[in-house]
């Protein structure tokens, strides 16, 4: 009897939007799905150990890089489903005159912006590079420090600055469903220490193509969401969940 397609997704709201749209592909060539989530480095290492059938996604070549090498000769690249990249972030409220992250050290950041800087999952791109962007541009000279967290508690952090009018920087990405709802301004990164824009790319094991079926992998292989579209599909999945901004009226 034929087994599920298992399919694996990094545990944050985007990827699981993502993995929802793959799913469909493949239920509408008669599969089954087994759904599977787990932190970054943890689903890459799922997917080389052979548990799942396919990983929603490798971010690459930036932020996933050092997952995805180890397991390349074991997996094919499918299809890039959109196009992520990492940013800094700040309230639209700001002045437009902090516009880079060496702008965090002089006036009027230097006065106003709070020094913590909330990050999410330990793993993520945005995650590991951010450390790297603090000391590379003296920012822990000043005070800003990073400090891992969950999603709901970066976001959150956020929400509650702009609803005071605090300045904050938040560590981020595009896409992401909270700039639907938020106007955040991208600081420049002229080191690209944060590195650069990635592509979404469907992972599959070699050895489950025959069980996926190759019409299915055509149909997957043509599969592109699009930024725009993760941001509307992100929204929905984070409407059934118990985010903060959900709520959010302004």
């Amino acid at each position: 009897m034929t087994r599920p397609i298992r399919v694996g997704h990094i545990a944050l709201s985007f990827h699981d939007a993502a993995a929802e749209q793959v799913e469909l592909v493949l239920r509408s060539a008669g599969h089954e799905i087994e759904r599977r989530s787990a932190p970054h480095e943890l689903m890459f290492d799922a997917i080389g150990r052979g548990e799942v059938d396919l990983l929603v996604a490798a971010w690459l070549p930036w932020s996933h890089g050092r997952y995805f090498d180890p397991i390349a000769d074991h997996v094919r690249m499918v299809t890039v489903l959109y196009e992520p990249y990492p940013i800094w972030g700040v309230p639209e409220y700001v002045p437009a005159q902090v516009a880079s992250i060496p702008d965090l050290l002089a006036a009027p950041a230097a006065d106003h912006m709070e020094r913590l800087i909330q990050g999410m999952a330990p793993g993520a791109g945005i995650s590991e590079m951010s450390p790297r962007a603090i000391e590379t541009y003296g920012l822990d000279d000043a005070g800003y420090h990073f400090a891992h967290g969950t999603e709901d508690e970066c976001i959150g952090r956020f929400v509650d600055a702009v609803a005071q009018r605090r300045w904050v920087v938040i560590p981020f990405w595009h896409p992401q469903a909270l700039h639907k709802r938020f106007r955040i301004r991208r600081l420049q990164d002229p080191r690209l220490v944060l590195g650069a824009t990635d592509n979404a790319t469907l992972l599959v094991r070699k050895d489950s193509e025959s069980l996926i079926g190759a019409a299915a992998l055509a149909d997957l292989a043509r599969l592109h969401l699009g930024n725009t579209m993760l941001d509307e599909l992100d929204e929905a999945v984070r409407k059934r969940s118990t985010t903060p901004y959900t709520d959010y009226s302004g």
